[in-house]
């Protein structure tokens, strides 16, 4: 046979075992595994967040202590009237032109406050302090007459009562110790400094109502720290003898009495008068309040 006929022949036998050992080999080959995608993960609910607890209770709260403090702010002023007997004095003085004529007032009994308008007394009736110098204890100042009508209509309708400023006759009686007077230049004394605070001695500014000395009657502070609104309209005075007088009838100016804490010693003086406009308002300037009858 042919050497090319034996090799030939031999090729022919051998593919078949070659193919079968590929497939064997193919089948008996480990498949790679199979790698699934995860799903993608879910999102977690973000937690929930508690409402905050409700400020009912806090505005209540508020409501209710505004009521107390209200209620409290009003049993002091009432407890804190002072009564002043009806009597018969000399009105004005020489130490300017506008205050004479001297001139003889009588007046019928009435009820002042011991102490200056505080600004706890304010706030609780009107809800805002609009003072300077901040303190509950203090005076209130930077009220214009016509926020003090406001302050006095608003207290009256939770009082019942007929709060109002004094006349300038009632201050000043008042200021010189009524039916007790012993005469003094400032309210309660010759000296100035054991009744007032004023430019020489606050320290630029106001004090506690009450800290110095009173007057005959009781009264602080009718001497300095703040000058104090009157009802009347500014006027002259006349000689003739009067009975309640209330002033002018129309003018350009309401009356303020009593001096201020940076005023000089002389504004302190009883006697001494000042006006502003009704709509003024000023660091040095509050008020007191005055009942008919309690």
């Amino acid at each position: 046979m042919n050497p090319k006929h034996i090799i030939l022949t031999l090729l022919l036998m051998l593919c078949p075992i070659g193919m079968a050992a590929q497939s064997t080999i193919t089948r008996n080959k480990p498949k790679p595994p199979v790698t699934k995608p995860k799903p993608a993960a879910k999102p977690k609910p973000k937690a929930k967040t508690k409402p905050a607890p409700g400020r009912n209770n806090t505005s209540h709260s508020g409501s209710t202590s505004s009521t107390v403090s209200l209620s409290a702010e009003l049993n002091k002023l009432i407890n804190n009237m002072v009564y002043v007997s009806g009597g018969t004095f000399i009105m004005g003085g020489d130490e300017s032109s506008d205050q004479t004529p001297t001139h003889s007032v009588t007046l019928s009994s009435y009820y002042i406050c011991k102490y200056e308008v505080t600004q706890a007394l304010w706030r609780a009736v009107m809800g805002s302090n609009p003072s300077k110098f901040k303190g509950d204890n203090l005076p209130v100042e930077q009220v214009s007459w016509n926020d003090c009508q406001t302050f006095i209509n608003r207290l009256n309708s939770y009082t019942g009562r007929n709060f109002r400023l004094p006349t300038e006759a009632e201050w000043e009686f008042a200021a010189r110790g009524g039916n007790y007077s012993r005469h003094y230049k400032y309210s309660g004394s010759n000296y100035i400094s054991d009744v007032a605070w004023y430019c020489d001695n606050s320290g630029n500014r106001t004090h506690p109502v009450g800290i110095k000395q009173a007057n005959e009657l009781g009264l602080y502070d009718m001497s300095g720290n703040v000058w104090e609104w009157c009802s009347d309209w500014y006027g002259s005075y006349s000689s003739y003898s009067q009975s309640n007088p209330t002033g002018a009838t129309s003018g350009f100016g309401r009356v303020e009495r009593g001096g201020n804490w940076c005023g000089l010693a002389r504004y302190c003086c009883s006697s001494h008068r000042s006006y502003y406009a009704p709509g003024n308002s000023f660091d040095n300037l509050g008020l007191r309040l005055v009942l008919s009858q309690l």
